[in-house]
């Protein structure tokens, strides 16, 4: 009997489909070891040394792996192909290396962070360690016929991220408790992200919104009084005596439009080209988390969940990546899909290749791709419907679409830009309409929204103080036939007042797309990240916006005065690129970890002993205490969210739950519309006389 170890439950049965009865398939259920909860573990004297213990709950399941290891010829460590994938196996392996009943021994020391595999003894011949990135017949069978060992490069970078990570929760959060407010933690991710949405919160509140006036006319082409009418179509005023017109207020505007007025209107110029549209890259993490939220509404935990199931059962390759590269086989079997279901005039000369931007390529050999291009969730008549919960269709089907999608031909659209000049009495205006008319849509016909033939009319300018760009005036429309010359009928004058805006606050979407360019975080850390600080209650979510609390104001500027070199965006993304060199066996890591950690412990003992408490702003309802009569109910922050205490407390001990006032009446029945929160945390608008009105939404009603 050979022993195959993965980590889950839903793995080992999708595994055994493919594999006989030679082979018994047992689940870690994730991590079994781990550093104690309740101290350090790190011994710093010695080369920070980790002091790993059995997880609480795992003893039967390590008790069960090693009796069965015992009867088997073969064991094969079968965890996911990454960083926390092979730690774990390399945790299973010193477990079944020792008895039972001896200690477990310590992590081996720098010596071994440079090898790229662990040196197993006499004792360790029958264990092995095998990978794949898809879970199919032929992966399974190509990792049994070429079994490795456990690649020490990567454990030692999973290791040096834990150990850094719990030097700054552990030697930092008491400082929080003590400075700030019992209760707190910090981290080295989650307290830059929290950074980057307290300083855009700060970008908002100091913005000043600056006055400025479009001026789009209603034209049409001028035929003689006695044909039909010319269609209508719009432009906007651009320029003025060749010069960027800048309008800034109303008397401006009307003094422009007073003269266009009686301005006489005709074509300037024609430009027409086609431009190509090519298909978007396939799937990484950090993209597949982007698309998911933007186009499902889909928190990153929740993609992440959804992916991790999708990959278990078999029907994607493993999705934590940030690889944009395609297995060869996996490119031609999708050629000859496109061939077959779309027609040739779909399918590029040439396989379309992405480049990748990873400095680990042991971590990401392939982008996130269905495992067989032939499993669609809507197959053709006669064809095998896949069976899956209604989640992880709209995923798969989202992953299917862009898979194929990327190696299908670009979308051709020809763009037209029409100048118009109008000639006033004093001044020459120029005046711009643009077009764009799809002439083949390409990979479009199956992965963007807008499928089979389309035409729109659309322009894009610059606010005044060129920080924003605004896309306007979109019409379903395309241009009519103009020529340079035409002359044209002004139909309307429309002045359209407007102000510029600040940058807007981020979401899921762009929060990650922000961590990725500043090279902070990797794609397994993105979703626990976000997830971590929304349960500290630092930031929260509005209209699927984060918005920094009042505590999450406060700890920022606190870690920022006394630590700005460890939440420094370029520091932390040199320490990504320091966990990437360990990984790729370019750099030991203990030497990294001491290079952190001697600096930050002397700069910790100086903050203790200077630093001053910080008082956490309390919001307020402004209204009295219902119980005292005599303290305002405040608002404050337990461990499951905002509560409303009065502000004698603890002279006054009244509490009860918050319920977020919007202002709105219920559609339903006419009472207020509140915002509240599900059991697990999910934010949605409900009426206040519930549950007499059982009117609930997702979005904010208008």
């Amino acid at each position: 009997m050979n022993l195959i170890i993965v980590e889950s439950p839903t793995k080992s049965k999708t595994l055994s489909k493919f594999l006989g009865e030679g082979y018994k398939i047992l689940a870690s259920m994730g991590h079994i070891r781990d550093l104690p909860e309740r101290k350090f573990g790190v011994d710093t004297s010695h080369d920070f040394t980790p002091d790993y213990v059995l997880i609480k709950g795992k003893e039967e399941t390590v008790k069960n792996i090693q009796e069965t290891a015992k009867k088997a010829e073969k064991i094969y460590l079968a965890t996911d192909p990454d960083r926390e994938g092979e730690a774990i196996a390399w945790h299973v392996s010193q477990l079944l290396r020792v008895p039972r009943e001896e200690k477990v021994p310590r992590v081996p020391r720098a010596e071994n962070s440079r090898g790229t595999r662990d040196t197993l003894d006499s004792r360790d011949t029958s264990l092995f360690r095998i990978t794949f990135h898809e879970i199919t017949k032929h992966a399974i069978g190509e990792a049994l016929a070429h079994p490795g060992q456990i690649n020490m490069a990567l454990v030692n970078a999973q290791q040096a991220r834990r150990i850094l990570d719990r030097i700054v929760g552990y030697k930092l959060s008491p400082l929080l408790w003590y400075k700030v407010r019992k209760g707190l933690s910090a981290g080295r991710v989650q307290t830059v992200a929290v950074r980057l949405i307290v300083e855009r919160e700060r970008e908002i509140e100091k913005f000043v919104p600056k006055e400025y006036w479009q001026i789009f006319a209603q034209l049409r082409k001028y035929l003689g009084g006695k044909l039909p009418n010319a269609p209508i179509f719009t432009a906007l005023l651009v320029k003025k005596n060749g010069n960027k017109i800048e309008i800034q207020n109303r008397i401006q505007a009307d003094e422009v439009v007073a003269e266009l007025e009686k301005a006489g209107f005709e074509i300037g110029g024609v430009e027409k080209k086609d431009a190509k549209r090519f298909p978007p890259a396939p799937f990484t993490t950090s993209t597949l988390q982007q698309t998911a939220a933007n186009r499902l509404g889909w928190s990153s935990k929740k993609t992440m969940q959804v992916a991790q199931d999708l990959y278990e059962q078999g029907l994607i390759t493993y999705h934590r990546t940030d690889s944009t590269n395609l297995a060869w086989e996996a490119v031609n079997k999708c050629r000859e899909f496109i061939n077959q279901q779309y027609s040739e005039k779909y399918l590029p000369e040439a396989a379309r290749i992405y480049k990748t931007k990873s400095k680990v390529a042991q971590e990401a050999h392939e982008a996130i791709r269905p495992t067989d291009i032939k499993l669609k969730i809507n197959p053709p008549a006669g064809g095998e419907k896949l069976k899956m919960r209604e989640d992880e269709e709209r995923l798969y089907d989202l992953i299917w679409k862009r898979f194929v999608a990327c190696q299908m031909k670009e979308a051709i659209v020809e763009e037209t830009r029409v100048d118009i000049n109008a000639i006033g009495q004093i001044n020459i205006y120029t005046l711009e309409a643009r077009g764009e008319v799809e002439k083949f849509n390409g990979w479009k016909i199956l992965y963007d929204k807008g499928n089979g033939e389309t035409a729109k009319t659309g322009i894009r300018i610059d606010s005044l103080d060129n920080s924003h760009r605004f896309a306007i005036n979109e019409q379903p429309e395309q241009l009519p036939p103009l020529t340079k010359g035409d002359a044209l009928e002004l139909q309307k004058l429309n002045p359209i007042q407007k102000f510029t805006q600040p940058p807007p606050r981020f979401n899921e979407a762009s929060l990650i797309k922000t961590l990725e360019e500043l090279g902070i975080g990797r794609p397994s850390t993105y979703a626990p990240t976000i997830s971590t600080i929304l349960e500290r209650m630092y930031v929260e979510k509005k209209e699927k916006n984060f918005v920094p609390t009042n505590l999450g104001f406060a700890v920022n500027d606190f870690l920022l005065e006394y630590f700005p070199d460890v939440f420094d965006y370029q520091f932390t993304a040199h320490m990504e690129d320091d966990l990437d060199e360990i990984a790729n066996g370019k750099q030991e890591w203990v030497p990294v970890v001491r290079e952190f950690y001697e600096p930050f412990n002397l700069k910790l003992i100086g903050v203790s002993r200077v630093a001053e408490r910080v008082a956490v702003e309390t919001e307020t309802t402004g209204e009295k205490c219902p119980k005292c009569g005599q303290g305002q109910v405040v608002i404050r922050v337990g461990r499951f969210g905002k509560f409303l205490s009065c502000s004698r407390f603890p002279a006054c001990d009244y509490r009860a739950p918050y319920i977020a006032k919007t202002g709105l009446k219920c559609p339903k029945c006419g009472g207020e519309v509140v915002y509240k929160k599900t059991k697990k945390g999910k934010g949605f608008y409900g009426c206040s006389n519930y549950p007499k009105c059982n009117f609930a939404s997702w979005r904010k009603p208008k």
